[in-house]
């Protein structure tokens, strides 16, 4: 009986030994002389299609001096795609944005746009005739001064020699023929990428403390009112928004320095719009506290009034656009000065109840300024127009 138990004991183990190593794949030795399993063939990497033709649209035209042009490529490739490349445009005298956005030279000529695919080393040219821009039998608008206008200027004859500084930024801000509104002459300012200052236009009126503020009128008036307006456009490549300063009035307030009773500035805020900036520089008695030119130290700010329309907006650019701003002084000791702004004949900003100079009255307003200081530097290398610059004792409107 032990024997017969300790004899199916032993067949028992064997058992489940067999089965253990049968699960464990102890049964299951490879077999040496099958061929090795060969891994799946990875499919070959499809090439990139290349560019086998690139095409400029339009390929030739004619524009008017200072109009814009958009420009378009198309692309043939090798697997028959016909994708739009990406490229680098570029102009021989115009300028033209990445997108293709082209503004012609404000000059007559031939000009030359090139759209060029580095990868492929393929280039495209449109040429373009560019017309002089006719005035259309324009007249001059100083031709018919009115009588209430302290200074006119057009441009369409040089009268820069009645401005006391003329800063023409080596060049940048000049007359230039056709730049102006209806083809006419008008101001040209340009910059360089990074340029801060694109010149300017110094212009004294009635009494002034210093022989070097020359006036361009008889140097008798003290104006305690004053309207002036300028028309300005921008090309519709333009980019970066206002460019800070535009135009400004003040009055110079020593016989010594160039200190400052005060200024209403008329410049960009927020990069879409421009802004009245109003600021004193006497204290609220009336006693002059600045002392030197923008002494912004002791310039006490009046509060900003910014416009409401948008004019530095692409929608808005390649316009003239009419901007009139008003200064009335307060009556000494008084809080009743005005500052207003009025783009294309409406009024945008409006500062009430100033105490613009407090009690001085020595003098009256006897500067007014056209700028183009871009704070930070322009973003690119870009111009700007100015005409029909007025400086009155009412009302000039456009």
């Amino acid at each position: 009986m032990e024997h017969v138990m300790h004899s199916g004991l032993r067949q028992g183990l064997v058992a489940v030994t067999l089965l253990w190593g049968s699960a464990c794949g102890s049964g299951d030795a490879p077999d040496a002389s099958a061929p090795a399993r060969t891994p799946p063939t990875a499919p070959p990497p499809v090439a990139a299609p290349t560019l086998s033709r690139l095409s400029l649209a339009p390929k030739s035209m004619s524009l008017v001096a200072g109009d814009s042009q958009q420009f378009t490529v198309t692309g043939t490739w090798s697997d028959g795609s016909s994708n739009a490349p990406v490229v680098t445009f570029s102009a021989t005298s115009g300028r033209i944005r990445t997108d293709g956005l082209y503004a012609s030279d404000t000059v007559a000529g031939v000009d030359r746009v090139i759209a060029a695919h580095a990868a492929s080393g393929r280039a495209d040219t449109a040429t373009l005739t560019i017309a002089a821009r006719p005035t259309q039998g324009v007249p001059s608008e100083c031709s018919a001064r009115k009588p209430e206008w302290i200074w006119c200027d057009d441009f369409d004859t040089d009268r820069l020699g009645s401005y006391f500084e003329v800063d023409s930024a080596a060049g940048g801000f000049v007359r230039a023929a056709g730049v102006g509104k209806d083809g006419s002459m008008g101001m040209r300012a340009r910059w360089t990428r990074g340029q801060v200052s694109a010149g300017a236009l110094h212009l004294a009126i009635g009494r002034t403390p210093q022989r070097y503020f020359r006036p361009a009128d008889a140097g008798t008036a003290t104006y305690r009112e004053l309207y002036w307006r300028v028309y300005f456009r921008l090309p519709p490549t333009w980019v970066g928004g206002g460019g800070d300063k535009l135009t400004r009035a003040f009055v110079f307030a020593s016989p010594t320095t160039w200190a400052q009773a005060m200024i209403s500035h008329v410049w960009s805020s927020g990069g879409s719009y421009l802004a009245l900036d109003p600021a004193r520089g006497t204290d609220d008695g009336g006693t002059l506290i600045t002392t030197g030119y923008n002494d912004f130290a002791n310039l006490k700010f009046l509060g900003l009034t910014r416009s409401r329309t948008p004019i530095f907006d692409a929608p808005y650019l390649g316009q003239w656009h009419c901007v009139e701003a008003h200064v009335k002084l307060n009556d000494p000791g008084m809080s009743n000065g005005l500052n207003e702004l009025f783009i294309n004949g409406t009024l945008e900003a409006q500062k009430t109840g100033l105490n613009w100079l407090g009690a001085f009255n020595a003098y009256g307003l006897n500067a007014v300024y056209l700028e183009n200081y871009w704070n930070a530097g322009s973003p690119v290398a870009q111009e700007r127009y100015l005409d029909n610059f007025v400086v009155s004792t009412s009302r000039i409107g456009c």
